[in-house]
């Protein structure tokens, strides 16, 4: 466990945050509780047009239920191995945050009336900067394998999100883009710079996207 904090502590810190806050729920009135999920942070779309736009990064923390917590932490803990020994600590809060955001905001655009909660808008977005990663150096042998083996579990997640009514596949859609277009932004450099005019161009994108759907938020409100 020491070994693997000094080589990935942001992502260690991130699943350590949400288990504790797991266990604060449960001990306040249950993770499944609708109450105590917006005592904690879960995302809704109504108290963030009222002013409450912190809940777009809280909620990444805040999980429904013990398995929701073990399957994204499991996650989690796999996909910010690769991704913060690639991107570096920082980078990899940035994309992360980046994901979480966007992915709460298209929830909360496109499902108003729906509770948001759960780490996988930011995995998503670790997904979709390794996708960006393995397609911007694919002669890298390496990245190529694991992107086509992410692009998998990506597509099955997706297809499972359709089956299963309660999980906010428009949350996974939106952390899955920002992470892509953050990948872009914040590419390790041991691969090759990325060009200038791309990482404009992504950062610009990136910023339209998220202005156009907190303009779609509170409208909606």
């Amino acid at each position: 466990m020491i070994e693997a904090f000094k080589r990935t502590p942001v992502t260690i810190t991130i699943i350590v945050i949400q288990v504790l806050v797991f266990i604060a729920m449960e001990v306040n009135g249950g993770s499944t509780n609708t109450v105590t999920l917006l005592n904690f942070g879960a995302e809704y779309a109504p108290l963030l047009v009222a002013g409450q736009w912190w809940r777009l990064i809280t909620s990444a923390f805040v999980h429904i239920g013990i398995m929701h917590l073990l399957l994204n932490s499991i996650v989690l803990y796999y996909m910010g191995n690769y991704i913060e020994q690639l991107f570096g600590h920082w980078k990899l809060i940035l994309i992360y945050l980046i994901s979480v955001i966007s992915g709460n905001l298209l929830s909360a655009a496109l499902s108003p009336t729906s509770i948001a909660a759960g780490s996988s808008t930011g995995i998503f977005g670790l997904f979709g900067a390794f996708i960006f990663l393995g397609a911007e150096h694919r002669q890298q042998p390496f990245l190529r394998i694991l992107t086509r083996q992410y692009i998998i579990l990506m597509i099955i997640n997706l297809v499972f999100d359709l089956m299963s009514p309660s999980i906010d596949i428009w949350g996974h859609l939106g952390g899955l883009l920002a992470g892509f277009l953050a990948g872009a932004l914040f590419d390790p450099e041991q691969f090759g710079k990325i060009r200038v005019v791309k990482r404009l161009l992504s950062a610009v994108i990136l910023i339209l996207i998220l202005a156009s759907l907190m303009r779609m938020v509170l409208l909606n409100g």
